[in-house]
């Protein structure tokens, strides 16, 4: 005949055992806080990365972009002067068209990059999935 094991928890008296469950459930959710700590600060680093990133190249594209605006003015103003307008008027034509073609690029492209930064994309998924899965081990363990 085999000798019957007893299960430890069994033997334990119910006050040890939801004190345990109570210790069990504080340290789980210390953790979890830790994660979303962790999780949030990732976010934040990676996103001020991506920011100084477009910043830099904003500021060098600014530039270029300056230039190759002044070059396209002149060379409308060229163009409009060959075809024989006062060469004032042919520069003012000239700089309005670069000026409004310029800014409808300008407007669309903010208008996605302000897309793109929406709150969503700042969502702490892993620590929300774990926090599921906690409160669905908390419940099965009561």
């Amino acid at each position: 005949m085999g000798v019957a094991m007893s299960n430890p928890a069994e033997s334990r008296p119910l006050a040890e055992l939801l004190g345990g469950l109570a210790s069990d459930i504080s340290n789980l959710f210390r953790k979890e806080i830790q994660l979303a700590k962790a999780e949030a600060s990732e976010k934040v680093s990676e996103t001020m990365a991506g920011v100084g990133t477009l910043l830099a190249g904003g500021v060098l594209l600014l530039g270029a972009l300056g230039v190759l605006l002044a070059a396209i003015v002149a060379f409308g103003t060229a163009f409009l002067v060959n075809q024989g307008l006062d060469p004032m008027l042919a520069n003012a034509i000239s700089a309005l068209v670069v000026t409004v073609v310029v800014g409808l690029i300008g407007w669309g492209m903010v208008s996605g990059g302000l897309k793109a930064l929406k709150g969503s994309n700042l969502n702490m998924n892993r620590t929300a999935a774990s926090l599921g899965r906690d409160a669905e081990a908390v419940k099965e363990r009561l």
